[in-house]
């Protein structure tokens, strides 16, 4: 999604803005928090969540710590803030139609299944988590699990 995809779109022709360091940088800047966000979210996955981020593997246990204590989302927060690096570093229009895309797919997906889903497996915590922390926009407090 975030390689291959943009490599067969981009088209140095059609671009956003006019040619800036100030894009590349900003576009660095959003690809190296969007990295981080990503690697930080798969490795809670693993290490707390006991699953990976394949549906066939899902976790065992509700992740609420790091990222997750601000935004329910923050691995696709992230892979979304790389894309929009690419879009900027590359000033490519075709990039942020595919972030658009990204964005949209995958926000009707997590309401009508992902969220059912983690509600079916754990309930009454994740609905408390879902009440209390954004889906995309981090919020400044963080979830504080109550025991």
């Amino acid at each position: 999604m975030t390689v291959i995809l943009p490599y067969l779109c981009y088209n140095k022709n059609q671009t956003l803005f006019p040619d800036s360091i100030v894009f590349k940088v900003l576009g660095l800047v959003f690809f190296i928090s969007g990295l981080a966000l990503f690697f930080r979210s798969v490795y809670l996955f693993w290490a707390f969540g006991k699953g990976t981020l394949a549906p066939w593997t899902p976790t065992q246990k509700l992740i609420i710590r790091g990222p997750y204590k601000y935004c329910r989302n923050p691995m696709i927060s992230g892979v979304l803030f790389v894309l929009l690096g690419e879009t900027f570093f590359l000033n490519s229009v075709n990039i942020l139609i595919i972030t658009g895309a990204f964005f949209i797919i995958n926000a009707i997906y997590f309401i009508l299944k992902e969220e059912p889903d983690l509600y079916k497996r754990f309930g009454k915590d994740y609905e408390a988590y879902k009440k209390s922390v954004p889906r995309w926009i981090p919020k400044f407090k963080p979830y504080k699990q109550v025991e």
